[in-house]
């Protein structure tokens, strides 16, 4: 088990498959963490190794320290080297000239990958997914994906998420497409990159969406190259992702998946007429389910499966996925395993979705994060998407909190667009304005950003503190 704190960079994909082929297990962790998460993550892998750059050297080596990790195993891939600092480099290791090593491992039970689910509804647990889970899921999304030789990818999103590791990393090796690699995410930076390299797709979340549909210096900037952008990790509403496809004259598209599916389940297809032999669904949607893998949608009150509805949508029900790409089990956690995964196979993914007649997925909300308002359900992604139409709004993010009675209301957290100037009351009033009574807002707090995990997810437990 070897621990990988890297930001974005060319050689964290020689690090990753160079861990996988000698057999080990590569556990990748948020380069956003103190030493104490680290340590936290590697104990919990119990990880023999970490690998690191030396931005994120004091860190790493307290971290080592904590848990016991020696100084030969603590690799500083641009350091000084063993023989001046006691930590090995990338030299070091390359220079050896060794042969690769002989091994034999079970492709569809042997774990290659030990990312941790986000921990957005609760503690991180470590998913752990096997080579067959990896190499599966990169080959069902190819057809949908429409990645060629001849892209162009931008990889802004971290590899050591598992959205970055299939989508971008293993998926662009695979497809042959070169990748302009970011470290971090810099609206200019990305900007400049896509116009210098003539970037043609790009991988993101909700919150770079919101950047490119409102910010005034995108028009700065030559971006014709970019013909599709695909955004994931978080709904993304159908009026942002018109407006940034307007905006970009590019094809808006969105997927659906979770570290636990490896992590693609759903996806509108790059060209949806060749593969589907339909039209484009809203991209309220998340398109249809990937080939070789089965879904179902149940309700959580009476454990009733959701039949296709013949016209519209369905009523929601838990979103249920089985297939090659479903999760070993949690690392270590078999209660938590056997919640998530059934009898039959069917991962449950905590999500409530609607389908159409033609199978096509729309996601509604956590299961976990609905609010219940005088037993009505009110779904924060809807609100948090119509706040985003004002004008006066740069980001939000919507929680159930309990008022004065202990009743469940809705409080949005809004952060203004620079220099605008918003009341409590008038978001109050614009949100009233356009939902049914129950879904309205109740509360406001205005905050400078909005808490977000590194694949942009709105981390709604921090809003809760």
């Amino acid at each position: 088990m070897v621990g990988v704190l890297s930001p974005n960079i060319p050689a964290f994909a020689t690090v990753f498959h160079g861990i996988l082929r000698a057999g080990g297990t590569a556990t990748t962790i948020n380069a956003l963490f103190t030493a104490p998460e680290i340590a936290k993550q590697l104990t919990d892998a119990k990880a023999k190794m970490l690998i690191t750059i030396s931005p994120m050297f004091d860190q790493a080596a307290a971290a080592a320290k904590e848990v016991g990790i020696s100084d030969e195993n603590l690799i500083v891939l641009d350091g000084e080297g063993q023989e001046k600092s006691g930590h090995p480099n990338a030299v070091d290791l390359l220079g050896a000239g060794l042969p690769a090593p002989d091994v034999t491992i079970d492709p569809a039970t042997h774990v290659a990958a030990l990312p941790y689910s986000s921990g957005t509804t609760g503690n991180p647990k470590g998913v752990a997914l096997s080579h067959r889970n990896l190499v599966a899921n990169v080959a069902q999304i190819k057809p949908l994906q429409g990645m060629t030789p001849d892209d162009v990818v931008i990889a802004v999103l971290p590899f050591f998420h598992i959205y970055g590791m299939t989508v971008l990393l293993n998926a662009a090796l695979y497809n042959r497409g070169r990748l302009v690699i970011m470290p971090r995410f810099d609206l200019v930076e990305f900007l400049e990159n896509i116009q210098k390299y003539k970037v043609t797709s790009a991988y993101i979340a909700p919150p770079v969406a919101v950047a490119l549909a409102k910010h005034p210096i995108v028009d700065n900037y030559d971006l014709s190259s970019l013909h599709t952008m695909m955004s994931g990790a978080a709904p993304l509403d159908d009026e942002l992702g018109k407006a940034v496809a307007k905006r970009l004259n590019l094809h808006m598209l969105q997927g659906y998946g979770m570290s636990e599916l490896s992590p693609v389940s759903h996806l509108i297809p790059f060209d949806t007429q060749a593969a589907l032999g339909r039209e484009d669904p809203p991209l309220s949607s998340t398109g249809w389910a990937i080939p070789n893998s089965e879904n179902k949608l149940v309700d959580p009150a009476t454990g009733d499966e959701i039949e296709l509805p013949g016209e519209g949508l369905s009523e929601p029900g838990e979103l249920w996925v089985k297939g090659p790409n479903v999760m070993l089990g949690y690392l270590n956690n078999e209660q938590a395993t056997a919640d998530t995964i059934d009898a039959d196979g069917y991962l449950h993914t905590g999500d409530m979705a609607q389908v159409d007649p033609t199978g096509c997925v729309y996601i509604v909300d956590r299961l976990k994060e609905l609010i219940k308002y005088k037993g009505y359900q009110v779904p924060p992604a809807e609100l948090e998407a119509l706040l985003l139409t004002h004008p006066k709004i740069a980001d939000t993010a919507v929680i159930g909190v309990n008022d004065d009675e202990g009743e469940e209301i809705p409080k949005a957290f809004v952060v203004t667009q620079a220099g605008a100037e918003l009341t409590a009351d008038e978001v109050i009033e614009f949100v009233a304005a356009k939902v049914a009574p129950h879904k309205k807002v109740r509360a406001v707090e205005f905050i400078d950003a909005i808490p977000k995990s590194a694949s942009g997810k709105i981390l709604r437990k921090d809003l809760r503190k």
